[in-house]
């Protein structure tokens, strides 16, 4: 694959890695060899983490037994002071990395970088992120948050703290099938960060804060969010045309179109889109489904670019209920899956990762007399 210029280190392979692939010309992406079509139409976001984590799609028990470690979902206290305390005042992202910082304190894995140490920290971190999330939403709308339920799935389990009631087993579904979605996605910048901390032999939560920060910037994560203000810019599908080519015409910033990687249409799009379109039968107005349909066709036309997962990440995320500004931050409760799997790979067979810069400055020159002018 030819470099993109505007990518540092486009095409330039800096590991080994069994853990993802993705075909860029037919748009195939798969974790573990298991296309992301099948995963995402057969498997359930607790099961996609345990094959990303050990490299197997798991037996029945295995899974159960994971399942079990998922549902310690309680918060240490260090954590919950961290979020009530920052509420009001912090970004979700800056919330983010900051609270799972404090998860190291508890943690019996902290400091440690051997395989089960840092298994166990990982599951850990899997279990707490959401409750992270939702906490924080809830407290900063001045509302008592919402205890995790144990009996819960995953995706069950945080829609109920979001919201302070169950979802509807179609909402569940297509919020565990958005966190599939997200859960991997090969050496992308938070990725590597990641894999460059632990490199240094820091321990799988500071990996992990160092990717949230990675994470948090506007050219690595929320391009849904920019996506979804976009969608509320042009107000109507009747609009949405004319206000995407008067954005070209300005030369602003498309967000959820194109792609790095993709020549082809995302194949976490696709798949969004038709979870898109199942909601917007019964959510009313404005449709949102519609809006990106008509925003996807016109920048085809114009630019002949295909959507990213952001695109359609947005409108499903909003048919749930989930505020904007947590878009990016659910993504993180997601890609920690893939994070770790990196982190336990670069951890088997551990080398810093120390590459070199290209000197462009001045030539040697001579410090000047003590008695210069």
């Amino acid at each position: 694959m030819a470099p993109k210029k505007s990518v540092q280190l486009s095409g330039v392979v800096v590991a080994e890695s069994a853990i993802c692939s993705i075909d860029p010309d037919e748009g195939i992406l798969m974790y573990r060899g298991y296309d992301i079509v099948d995963l995402a139409e057969h498997s359930t976001y607790e099961e996609t983490a345990l094959l990303l984590l050990d490299g197997e799609l798991p037996s029945s028990d295995a899974l159960s037994a994971f399942e079990s470690e998922l549902a310690d979902r309680e918060l240490p206290v260090e954590a919950e002071e961290t979020i009530d305390r920052s509420a009001t005042q912090a970004a979700p992202m800056e919330m983010l990395r900051t609270a799972v910082s404090t998860l190291s304190f508890s943690d019996p894995g902290r400091g440690k970088t051997d395989t089960d140490s840092a298994r166990r920290t990982a599951t850990r971190l899997i279990a707490k992120l959401p409750t992270i999330v939702a906490r924080y939403e809830r407290r900063r709308e001045g509302l008592e948050p919402v205890a995790p339920d144990p009996s819960l799935s995953y995706a069950e389990n945080f829609l109920t703290m979001l919201h302070g009631e169950r979802p509807s087993e179609r909402e569940a579904r297509a919020f565990d099938v958005a966190m599939i979605l997200h859960a991997e996605h090969e050496l992308n910048a938070s990725t590597f960060t990641a894999r460059v901390i632990a490199g240094t032999g820091a321990d799988l939560t500071g990996a992990v804060v160092g990717a949230i920060a990675a994470l948090s910037g506007p050219l690595h994560g929320g391009a849904n969010e920019a996506a979804m203000r976009m969608f509320e810019h042009w107000g109507t599908p009747e609009q949405t045309p004319a206000e995407v080519r008067a954005m070209l015409e300005r030369k602003e910033k498309l967000s959820g179109f194109g792609h790095p990687l993709y020549r082809a249409y995302d194949p976490r799009a696709l798949i969004l889109k038709r979870i898109s379109e199942d909601f917007s039968h019964d959510a009313g107005e404005p449709n949102w489904y519609e809006i990106t349909v008509a925003g996807e066709q016109t920048v085809l036309q114009e630019k002949g670019l295909y959507p990213n997962v952001d695109l359609w990440s947005a409108s499903v995320y909003r048919y749930l209920g989930v505020p904007t500004d947590l878009f990016t931050p659910l993504f993180a409760a997601s890609r920690v899956a893939g994070w770790s799997a990196h982190l336990l790979e670069q951890y088997a067979d551990n080398k810093i990762i120390r590459p070199s810069a290209e000197y462009i400055g001045e030539p040697r020159r001579e410090f000047p007399a003590p008695d210069r002018a």
